[in-house]
């Protein structure tokens, strides 16, 4: 019996609090689309907004940017949200469970009602009464002698993790040919043990199979594409010309 097709999950709103530059507001933009994030939400950014430093530094984000609301405080600006996580590498006196991004990715992922991610100002991250207003706290394992994430890392990070659990392309995959088949390759091996033989490579004779064997699992073993196959076929025929 053929299951229900899954919703696509909702995606978490990033929330900047008090947000101190606007290169990093831009920076932050762009860590957020690279990984099909949009929606930003930012609270008393200290040079107001909007910021002509953004733009620049968003690299194409503009959307986002444009998109932006601003908020007065947190609290307001996670009003609308279900499932608030306040990310912070220090300990603020606040009891709250405590998740690494991917857990908390995984946990937005599976739940409904619309979840915000809080970032706190760069220079001194989210203040006690910003945790409190979290349900969980989301931090990762860092050097204790040097715990300091910029903003844009920070959203990075938590991105990410999220867009695990979307269908989003990864282009060095789309670029991939697939394996030749094994017509291809017994070509290649052929070839090859064809230029091999009057240079007597197979010797001596009680190790030829042996020798022919390990041969073709180096010729087999890395998965060559029948572009690549055709390369080495032609590396071969070239090698076996006569010279003039």
């Amino acid at each position: 019996m053929c299951g229900m097709p899954q919703a696509t999950p909702e995606a978490p709103v990033i929330v900047l609090v008090r947000p101190q530059l606007g290169e990093n507001i831009g920076k932050a933009a762009r860590a957020m689309l690279n990984f099909g994030l949009t929606e930003l939400r930012l609270v008393a950014p200290r040079d107001g907004w909007p910021n002509p430093a953004a733009g620049p530094a968003a690299s194409g984000a503009d959307q986002v940017l444009a998109d932006a609301q601003v908020y007065d405080s947190t609290a307001a600006a996670v009003a609308d949200c279900a499932h608030v996580y306040a990310t912070t590498v220090r300990k603020r006196g606040v009891t709250k469970p405590v998740l690494t991004p991917e857990s908390a990715a995984l946990e937005i992922a599976s739940q409904s009602g619309r979840s915000a991610i809080l970032f706190g100002p760069e220079r001194s991250g989210l203040e006690t009464d910003d945790v409190a207003l979290a349900r969980t706290i989301v931090t990762v394992p860092i050097n204790p002698e040097f715990g300091s994430l910029n903003l844009a890392q920070a959203v990075i990070l938590m991105a990410y993790e999220w867009s695990k659990h979307r269908e989003l392309s990864q282009p060095t995959l789309d670029e991939q040919l697939p394996p030749a088949p094994q017509e291809e390759l017994e070509g290649l091996i052929a070839h090859l043990e064809e230029l091999l033989e009057p240079k007597d490579y197979f010797r001596p004779p009680a190790r030829a199979e042996a020798t022919r064997r390990t041969l073709r699992g180096v010729l087999t073993k890395p998965g060559w594409n029948h572009l690549q196959v055709r390369t080495l076929r032609g590396v071969l025929s070239a090698l076996g010309r006569k010279e003039r």
